[in-house]
């Protein structure tokens, strides 16, 4: 690949100082708050909190009616409106962080398969075997980086 030299550069020297694990986590954190960083800024927040109020107003509504089909599907027919538009505005960030993204996915792919398991929990799981891969440290740690954000930095 084109970049590894350069990615290898920048973070195999963490590799050697902290452990693969640390690093995986690391990486998750900067790209997880880079990613983060473009939504806000490509996405109107204040029109994303709109929508997203209206969808919860649309859910209360939908509850209060489920025992009048009818106007149940009239608000469900709304909240799927509104829905579409939401998901509309926040792909747009998706269109600018996906190339990069597969690219660094490829390196780390290249880079962290060979370690195998970066935590072992001693005893086989169904679906998960006896520890988790690069990829789910980097998922679970993902989740939890971008809930914290979000929630730092008030993202809708």
């Amino acid at each position: 690949m084109v970049f590894d030299s350069f990615f290898n550069t920048i973070f195999l020297p963490i590799v050697n100082l902290v452990g693969a694990a640390t690093t995986v986590i690391f990486i998750s954190f900067l790209l997880t708050a880079l990613v983060t960083w473009i939504y806000k800024l490509v996405t109107n927040q204040t029109l994303m909190k709109e929508m997203k109020d209206e969808l919860k107003m649309y859910q209360g509504q939908m509850k209060e009616n489920k025992e009048n089909p009818e106007k149940m599907m009239e608000i469900q027919k709304k909240a799927m409106e509104k829905n579409l538009q939401y998901m509309k505005h926040s792909f747009k960030p998706t269109l600018f962080t996906l190339v990069p993204l597969l690219i660094i996915f490829g390196w780390l792919r290249t880079t962290f398969t060979p370690y195998g398991d970066l935590f072992h929990w001693g005893f086989w799981l169904p679906l998960f075997g006896t520890g988790m891969s690069w990829l789910g440290t980097y998922i679970l740690s993902s989740i939890v980086f971008s809930m914290l954000i979000r929630k730092l930095f008030k993202i809708h």
